[in-house]
């Protein structure tokens, strides 16, 4: 597993985390919302994510 190093991740509990750095081992990543109208960055969801 290689890190992206232009996609920054903290989510230690994702399969596509690099554990011994901040970074995804993703190429890219799907951001998505869980609002009809997100209005703050809380709003926002990694729909890459994958629980490990």
């Amino acid at each position: 597993m290689s890190a992206n190093k232009c996609i920054e991740c903290s989510v230690k509990t994702c399969t596509h985390h690099c554990q011994d750095v901040n970074y995804c081992s993703l190429d890219h990543i799907q951001v998505g919302t869980h609002e009809c109208s997100p209005d703050q960055s809380q709003c926002t969801d990694c729909l890459s994510f994958r629980k490990k």
